[in-house]
């Protein structure tokens, strides 16, 4: 094979398997250029939040490249930043007001962590810069975000680079920690907080960075009830931010905008990306409160974060185009209603399963966790890679859904994740469901389940 076919292989494989080329997209479904159909149930990695070939917002960033694809944020403000920026801080509500829009999530999580850092900084606090975050979380494969992930398989080649943080017993009323009741996991794991805080030392402790609803890691694992306030009490206590990465839960998904609106809390920085612009173009945000701008400006002027592409004007144009229809059609409020129905229709459908431990989520952010034995939560033997099995098995029905492992310890545990377009059609959801159930069967059948 010469060096360019080498070149062009790696480059159209995942693992050992050649993808299929895509050819085009309209609405909920993909198409590959040998005409297969694929339905998205999963919205890719729940990012394309109003489905693909979305001729309004495709023509708000054709009508944007007409008349200029950039303006440099060092050179230019833009109509689209501008507008963007409203839309956002009034999506958020409260002192969210501020934000640095950047190309994506891991980006995103980055641009918070040094916001936090900046902070601390411009109050004199030198000495804080250590994070706290959890186990079974996905923050980002920057290496400053991927430290502060309890993800195993993603960090361990890695490891040794990354900086130190301290992680927390994952939140999971599912799988609670060790000697714990469902119904005092939110307890627990804030006082495991306060815990940390205190062994480091208060003065040491930058923020503490958690998902609302956990996703990649955990299978849309939402908060137990209170945690959040918890925890933003015991931050405020101690004079450590609250972070929310919202990145995968947030900008609607979970059926508010926020994902901690669900719970009433205010983070007081918060990454959001996935569905903001829905995939149109690349974008993500890092969002901060004007109680953490204030010293910041003070200090420094503005805040000491961003690439070349910041605020890219096409991108913002993108992310202006989706959060308008969003607005419009009225889609949070849809994603509340017709999540909570899909999620029951997967209860009824796949919940009496003895492979199907528990289903979870909010909105259009559901998981399933398989496992091989439902009585003692046992997952399924790694070595079986039921979680490979179900993506290959479903993609090959014409299903694009997402599944993970490892959700249990970092190696054990199967989950499916669904994140559809939030404008998805009551029959494209029924749709999920049948190509979804008939996937899990006849992948469990093989497996003598």
């Amino acid at each position: 094979m010469s060096k360019l076919a080498k070149t062009a292989s790696a480059a159209t494989h995942f693992g050992e398997g050649a993808l299929p080329k895509i050819a085009y997209g309209k609405g909920s479904y993909l198409y590959d250029t040998t005409g297969k159909r694929y339905l998205d149930g999963s919205g890719g990695p729940a990012v394309f939040c109003l489905g693909h070939g979305n001729e309004e917002v495709n023509d708000a960033i054709k009508a944007q490249l007409d008349r200029v694809a950039h303006g440099y944020r060092y050179a230019f403000t833009s109509d689209p930043l501008e507008e963007l920026s409203e839309i956002v801080a009034w999506r958020c509500g409260g002192g969210l007001t501020r934000m640095v829009f950047v190309s994506g999530g891991s980006e995103a999580v980055e641009s918070c962590l040094k916001l936090a850092l900046q902070y601390h900084s411009a109050k004199g606090e030198m000495t804080r810069r250590r994070f706290i975050s959890r186990q079974r979380s996905w923050h980002g494969n920057t290496l400053g975000a991927l430290a502060i992930s309890g993800f195993r398989d993603r960090r361990l080649p890695f490891e040794g680079a990354l900086t130190e943080a301290s992680f927390l017993s994952a939140v999971n009323e599912y799988r609670p920690p060790k000697g714990v009741k469902p119904e005092d996991v939110a307890s627990f794991c804030a006082d495991e907080l306060e815990r940390e805080i205190l062994r480091l030392g208060p003065d040491r402790v930058a923020a503490f960075i958690f998902e609302p609803v956990v996703g990649a890691a955990g299978g849309a694992i939402p908060a137990p009830a209170g945690y959040a306030k918890k925890i933003r009490a015991i931050c405020d206590r101690y004079g450590v931010l609250m972070i929310a990465d919202e990145v995968m839960c947030g900008a609607a998904r979970c059926g508010t905008w926020r994902a901690l609106e669900h719970d009433g809390v205010e983070p007081d920085i918060m990454s959001v990306a996935k569905g903001l612009a829905g995939g149109y173009m690349p974008l993500g945000a890092a969002v901060y409160h004007e109680r953490i701008a204030g010293p910041i400006i003070e200090r420094y002027g503005a805040p000491l974060t961003g690439h070349t592409f910041t605020g890219h004007t096409a991108s913002c144009a993108a992310g202006v185009a989706v959060q308008k229809i969003v607005t419009r059609d009225r889609l949070v409020e849809r994603v509340a209603s017709e999540g909570a129905k899909l999620k029951r229709r997967l209860e009824e459908l796949l919940g009496p399963r003895n492979y199907v431990g528990n289903i979870r989520g909010r909105g259009f952010f559901l998981g399933i966790e398989l496992v091989a034995d439902k009585e003692t939560k046992e997952p399924f033997d790694p070595a079986l890679q039921v979680s490979n099995k179900i993506r290959e098995r479903s993609f090959a029905n014409g299903l694009i859904c997402y599944p993970t492992g490892g959700n249990v310890d970092g190696i054990r545990g199967d989950q499916i994740i669904l994140a559809p377009p939030y404008n998805a059609s009551a029959a494209e959801l029924d749709e999920i469901v049948t190509l979804l159930d008939r996937s899990l069967t006849e992948v469990m059948e093989k497996l003598g389940r």
